[in-house]
């Protein structure tokens, strides 16, 4: 059984990770999801990646513990990207849709957090529980406090209760929730409108935040209006800034061309 599969269609890339019982990633798992985003981000023929799970009871449950046990070392070589191949992966200038079913804990969660927008399950479920283990969730204590109130952060971070969908949504962690059946189906619709995009915008407004997250707002406008950021450089040079502009005057659909 493949730990992996990928389906593409035209520019979407569907990444689904299958490792039963608990779809947990071991050493080789992160390796290899690695060179998949790697490969989705440096294929200039692809515009959205959906990440997404086989099964209906878990989506991720984190760190394989049983591989650990087996002697994968808890600091050995995740390779490319870091955890999952997602979260240190740099330059990833393209948007990445995470569609969770189920349990969505521990590394897990990290992992739907470096996402660009979460879709869930009714039955999906969110929990950092490294606290009962006697470890820190190192990426969700630096991204949580960022993403939502602290309080509620710090909740989750230091009790590893479980959260539910409702409650991801009423956070602004989920973006949507859909019926279990219906889960892969909104992802890929939501992949289309995305796909249908323009990607050098995209490109550009990921940078931008990036850069952004520990400026203050005008230094970042600054480096903005100056085109000191490659990808905000190269849409204002590019055909598809024009053609945006002609679009809109002939109140027409553009067509993207990606340059």
């Amino acid at each position: 059984m493949e730990a992996l599969t990928i389906v593409k269609d035209g520019g979407i890339w569907e990444i689904t990770l299958n490792r039963p019982k608990a779809n947990a990633i071991d050493l080789a798992t992160s390796r290899q999801m690695g060179e998949l985003f790697m490969n989705f981000r440096d294929d200039p023929e692809a515009r959205v990646a959906i990440l997404r799970a086989e099964g209906d009871k878990f989506f991720c449950a984190g760190w394989d513990l049983k591989a650990a046990a087996g002697g994968d070392a808890v600091d050995g070589d995740y390779g490319i990207g870091g955890f999952g191949g997602l979260q240190e992966l740099g330059n990833m200038n393209k948007p990445v849709i995470c569609a969770v079913n189920g349990i969505c804990c521990g590394g897990g969660f990290e992992l739907a957090l470096s996402c660009d927008l979460i879709l869930a399950s009714e039955t999906a479920s969110f929990a950092l529980p490294e606290i009962r283990s006697g470890t820190v969730a190192d990426a969700a204590s630096i991204k949580l406090p960022k993403r939502i109130p602290y309080h509620v952060a710090m909740d989750l971070l230091l009790t590893g209760r479980w959260m539910d969908a409702g409650e991801a949504q009423k956070w602004g962690i989920v973006k949507d929730i859909v019926a279990d059946d219906g889960l892969r189906d909104a992802a890929w619709d939501l992949a289309r409108l995305l796909e249908s995009g323009p990607p050098l915008v995209y490109a550009a407004i990921k940078e931008v935040v990036r850069e952004a997250e520990d400026m203050k707002a005008q230094d970042a406008l600054n480096k903005v209006s100056k085109r000191q950021l490659a990808t905000v450089d190269r849409l204002y040079s590019s055909e598809d800034q024009l053609e945006g502009a002609r679009a809109f005057a002939e109140k027409r659909d553009p067509v993207w061309k990606g340059r």
